[in-house]
Parts: structure tokens; sequence; C-alpha cells
């Protein structure tokens, strides 16, 4: 009887998915400059021409990690129409969706932030879809709801860059240093504490 340790076969799409998980990893930590496809295949433990095989070059594996993350998520967005009230309830629920989707894949974070400084412009749809619209949405629901919720006086765009650097914060928080006091505070509280800032700094009423 052969006793020898069988290695598993993966599937085409399931070897497809541990390279973009590892790659995912090594991104995160070392940036795209930091990685190479030598460094990919090593942890993996394969050959260069079997991720050839599923991405024509570093590049395209680069993207993919971040179109396997967005198709991941929940789109913050979609939250707006279903929510039906005040200002602060449909802050609340998209910052949380924002969040959640964010806290839930750390390495991406690091990824986008990697990026920047790197000047990589491969994921720079996703980092306008996941970043620029989100104040954007803020200054629209703040011109459509200033009479409702008392408002006036306020820019708008100045507003929804405030508060986007309030998320910012807790997310770098969250996700890059576990040594920071709000890295144990629950999240969700956190985030119903930095709105109810925001809107007493804008001079709006906030619910209790």
């Amino acid at each position: 009887m052969d006793m020898t340790t069988k290695k598993i076969r993966l599937t085409a799409p399931e070897r497809k998915a541990m390279i973009i998980d590892v790659a995912t990893e090594l991104f995160a930590e070392n940036g795209f400059h930091g990685v190479s496809i030598d460094d990919i295949v090593n942890t993996i433990g394969v050959s260069p021409a079997i991720l050839y095989r599923h991405f024509e070059s570093k590049e395209a594996l680069y993207k993919a990690v971040f179109d396997h993350a967005n198709a991941q998520r929940e789109v913050y967005k979609e939250t707006v129409p279903i929510v039906d009230g005040s200002l602060q309830e449909i802050l609340r629920a998209m910052s949380k969706v924002f969040v959640r989707n964010i806290t839930q894949h750390p390495s991406i974070l690091k990824i986008e932030l990697h990026s920047l400084l790197d000047g990589i412009g491969t994921n720079r749809p996703s980092l306008n879809d996941r970043w620029k619209i989100f104040p954007v949405f803020i200054e629209f629901m703040i011109e459509e709801l200033s009479e409702e919720n008392g408002v006036a006086g306020v820019n708008p765009r100045v507003a929804g860059l405030m508060f986007q650097g309030m998320i910012r914060e807790v997310l770098l928080a969250k996700c890059m240093d576990d040594t920071d006091p709000l890295s144990d505070m629950d999240t969700d509280h956190l985030i119903d504490q930095l709105i109810t800032l925001f809107l007493a700094a804008l001079g709006a009423p906030s619910e209790k």
C-alpha cells in the first residue's frame, strides 16, 4: 500500500483564488514595488509559469486583488434609498456599511495606503469609488436636508471631508494600530459618537 502523502490538486479557480489571497497579504505588507513575482510564487510553492497562466503580469494580479475585494463588499450607497429618516440615521447606515467593508478586509486598506505613497495608478478607480464618492454623498445629503435638519451656513463639501476624516481615523485605529486606544472600542458605538459630535459641530439636531 502506498503510504506516501499525495498533494491535493487544486482546480484552476481554486489556484487563482490562492494566488490572489497570497498576493493580497504580500502587497499589504510590502507594497506593489516591494513584492516580486518570485516572492509570490515562492510563498505559494508554485512556478512562475503557473501564476502567468492566470495573470499576465504583476500589474494584472494587483488589479485582480482590488477587483476581488470590491466584488465582496456591500455597496454602502445603496443604503441611502432604503433609509427613510434623519440625516443622523442616513449617516449611521452609510458609515456602518462603509466601515464594515474596510474592517473586514484590512489588508486592502494597507494596500491602498501603499499605493498612494508609491503613486500606483492601477487601483485609482477603486480608490475613487471607495473614498471620494463617500464625502460627495454626505455633501449631497447636507444640501438636500439642510432646511429640514436646521443646518445653515455650513459648506457641505468641507463638512463631507471633515466627516470622512473622522471615519478614516477610526479605520486607521481599527486596521493599522492595535495599540491605539480606539482599537478596543466597539465600532458601532464609536461611529455613533462621531456622528453625534459631527452633527453638533454643524449645529444640527441629533437624536438621543
